[in-house]
């Protein structure tokens, strides 16, 4: 019992931090880079590693997101603290954000399994050129100016995780951190409702060279319907996966993943949007490489770290 309420007392102040925060950049191939949702993820692997994302969404549509990160991370010696780093960034439409975080996390081995708390800060540039809209009043002093902002980013979570499960519970952007203008004197503060995320997942062995991998990630923020990811992924031989995912009443999702010269992980995903955005988009391109560096970390952690 001692376990759960160390993660319920974390977890509590962590999404009273704020109910106002960035909107959050999301991927197909999520599972492959946690630490973007939840912090705790941070050092969770062996070895140090580095992980690229770079997302196409809605090819063919005029303004639809363009998203990347860059995510570097590794365990402190045997002592179960961990760090990492983000570069990222994120265009929709006349709307950019680009940014840098830090991120730390602190794991405590139990008998049968492993709690694991992080948090992140950084800083992100948003900007946003109204002079882009190509307003039907050219002149309207509403769409003639820029917002060009500095603003703090922070983030929190948890993850309870076994030798072959785990669940995890984390508040990515806990600051309002994005402002918008009504006129052309006046920039207040604005923001998206806070999201919070819910995962977990689970491997089964199905015989010496076949793992599955079903899991599961829950999206909520105010003002919105909860969102979830289904997930089922197949590996053969540690070498390739395969797998699927149902985002409910958005997207159906098949990704590929290939693990060459041990080192090097490389990951493919075509994300087909179900809703009314499909008669106008050709579908949603995602690429993913992953490298794992040399420098094994030892731990006492009860984890499956390369399903996930």
């Amino acid at each position: 019992m001692k376990i759960i309420k160390i993660a319920i007392v974390f977890i509590g102040v962590a999404l009273a931090g704020s109910a106002i925060a960035q909107q959050t950049p999301m991927y197909s191939q999520y599972m492959f880079n946690m630490m973007n949702i939840n912090p705790a993820y941070t050092g969770i692997r062996e070895n140090p590693n580095a992980t690229l994302l770079i997302r196409s969404q809605w090819v063919n549509f005029k303004g639809a997101p363009s998203t990347g990160n860059f995510t570097y991370d590794n365990g402190v010696g045997k002592k179960n603290h961990s760090w990492g780093g983000q570069m990222y960034y994120d265009k929709i439409g006349i709307e950019s954000t680009t940014g840098v975080q830090g991120f730390y996390s602190y794991m405590a081995p139990f008998e049968n399994a492993t709690l694991s708390l992080g948090m992140s800060f950084g800083v992100m540039n948003y900007n946003i050129d109204y002079k882009d809209t190509n307003p039907y009043d050219a002149g309207d002093p509403g769409l003639q100016n820029a917002i060009n902002r500095f603003l703090p980013t922070a983030g929190a979570g948890a993850l309870l995780s076994g030798k072959s499960w785990w669940i995890g519970l984390s508040a990515p952007a806990l600051f309002k951190t994005k402002v918008v203008s009504n006129d052309q004197n006046a920039v207040e503060g604005a923001g998206a409702e806070g999201h919070y995320f819910l995962s977990a997942g689970y491997v089964i062995p199905l015989s010496e060279t076949v793992v599955l991998k079903p899991s599961t990630l829950l999206k909520a923020t105010s003002g919105a319907p909860v969102q979830a990811d289904i997930n089922l992924n197949a590996w053969f031989n540690d070498m390739i996966g395969v797998g699927a995912s149902y985002r409910t009443g958005n997207a159906v999702v098949g990704m590929f993943e290939f693990k060459f010269k041990e080192k090097f992980r490389f990951g493919y995903a075509y994300e087909y949007n179900t809703s009314y955005l499909n008669n106008y988009s050709g579908g949603t391109h995602e690429l993913m490489l992953r490298y794992d560096l040399p420098g094994r970390v030892e731990t006492k952690r009860e984890l499956a770290p390369k399903y996930f």
